[in-house]
């Protein structure tokens, strides 16, 4: 039974101002003293970088489509333990989610798995009486998602704000916050939306600072608490890294697994680290950036998602590391690398040398590959056998030129039909993004090998 506090903040459409209410929120909870646990709905690695910022815990997402709608409270119930209020922050519009599949990956499927309030942040920019209406669609469209509160964003004036919630008065939905156009805060951003936290750190931190006033000026923070604790108990069990059906392996030793971190290697979701510890793994960060060697002792290699391309020339000049990398995947251990690990593991980047564990050069395109996949593990590897079932996500603007030697590492079979990836020996390198919360035996897998 988990009876925490919380709130789902979400919009008609993307733009509207989620990040802005949920992130100076979060802040400035956190900054009355208040254990704040923060999530994001969906994949989006960026977004929950901020909430860590705001409020010193690890940002989690909450994603229906990667983990499926049965470890949502779960994994919700595991990052809330012992906070005293959790915001959620949705994606895109209220209502969309994985195209073609209803409501799955919703935001307004995970209030409901939460049985959460929601609060709508809208763009009012352009309208005044029409806002009711829209209000009105959203809050009647379906009877189980509940719309406790709106916050009008953008508003230019004290006439408009009046006219709005003259509007307002008549949808029965109150208004808990007005946040005026002039007071915008720039929140930089390039190719695959925000610049993250760690590449910004000090700028991010007076970014975050003043959002929380934003919020602290416009919104009515009470009402917004009183809502949050008006959320029913959760029956749900607690998510477990240590409690999946796979048994960990039957050894004293504890195998050191190098992740990638760093400005550089951004992406990584919480449970992944979490899932290799309890495996029996001693996780260690380092940052390619600035680090010369492989922490001691490294047995395997995890390099996650991030920007390599906007740092390609540092990578490329910091070649005590990459020939590290060279040496450990030539060795056969365990290598799992995810989408910018993928790109370090190439023989180069937009010209710059990179590992060179893979026959293969990668380089920037104007087109974005974006979406939800189904995939399917094309033989054995160290994270998955063959015929392995999951889902992922990609998210990226190169292209990668592959030459021979390597079995790929997925097939995927939805949305579109192709092989992706690539295994040679240790290694298992992929564009495809993976949420291991839901194939926990991939962590174990993986440690085995290690120990192997």
């Amino acid at each position: 039974m988990v009876s925490v506090p919380r709130l789902v903040i979400a919009a008609p459409a993307s733009g509207s101002g989620k990040t802005t209410v949920a992130t100076g929120l979060m802040a400035l909870l956190a900054a009355r003293g208040l254990a704040v646990s923060p999530h994001k709905v969906g994949p989006d690695y960026i977004d929950a970088g901020y909430h860590t910022l705001a409020t010193g815990r690890p940002g989690r997402n909450l994603d229906a489509y990667l983990c499926g709608t049965e470890l949502i409270g779960p994994l919700f119930a595991h990052g809330a333990a012992g906070c005293d209020v959790a915001v959620v922050e949705g994606v895109m519009g209220l209502y969309d989610g994985a195209a073609g599949q209803g409501e799955l990956a919703s935001t307004a499927q995970v209030a409901k798995l939460l049985r959460a309030p929601v609060v709508l942040v809208v763009d009012a920019s352009s309208q005044s009486r029409s806002v009711a209406a829209l209000v009105h669609g959203f809050a009647s469209w379906d009877p189980q998602v509940r719309i406790g509160g709106v916050i009008l964003n953008k508003v230019g004036s004290d006439r408009h704000e009046e006219l709005l919630r003259e509007a307002l008065d008549e949808s029965g939905v109150p208004v808990l916050g007005v946040l005026r156009r002039a007071a915008e805060i720039e929140t930089p951003s390039r190719h695959l939306g925000l610049v993250p936290v760690a590449e910004r750190r000090d700028d991010a931190v007076s970014v975050v600072r003043g959002l929380a006033e934003r919020v602290r000026a416009g919104c009515d923070v009470e009402g917004l608490l009183r809502l949050a604790r008006s959320a029913p108990p959760l029956e749900v069990e607690v998510w477990d890294a240590g409690s999946a059906p796979d048994p960990a392996p039957r050894t004293t030793e504890r195998p050191t697994v190098a992740v990638a971190g760093g400005a550089a290697f951004t992406f990584s979701y919480a449970e992944h680290a979490e899932l290799l510890r309890a495996a029996g793994a001693d996780v260690v960060v380092f940052d390619p950036l600035r680090d010369e060697r492989l922490p001691p002792g490294t047995r395997g290699l995890v390099i996650g998602g991030g920007f390599p391309e906007v740092y390609a020339p540092e990578l490329g000049a910091n070649e005590p590391l990459r020939k590290a990398v060279a040496e450990l995947a030539s060795s056969g251990a365990p290598v799992a690398a995810e989408c910018a690990g993928l790109l370090y593991l190439a023989r180069s980047l937009d010209g710059a040398p990179m590992c060179g564990v893979l026959d293969a050069d990668a380089r920037m395109s104007e087109r974005l590959t974006l979406g939800y996949r189904e995939a399917v593990a094309v033989g054995d590897s160290v994270l998955a056998a063959a015929g392995t079932r999951l889902r992922g996500h990609e998210f990226h603007r190169t292209v990668l030129e592959p030459g021979a030697g390597a079995a790929p590492a997925w097939g995927l079979v939805r949305p579109e039909r192709r092989v992706e990836g690539f295994v040679q020996r240790g290694v298992h390198a992929s564009y495809l993004h993976t949420h291991w919360a839901a194939a926990p035996g991939m962590a174990r897998r993986f440690v085995e090998r290690c120990v192997a």
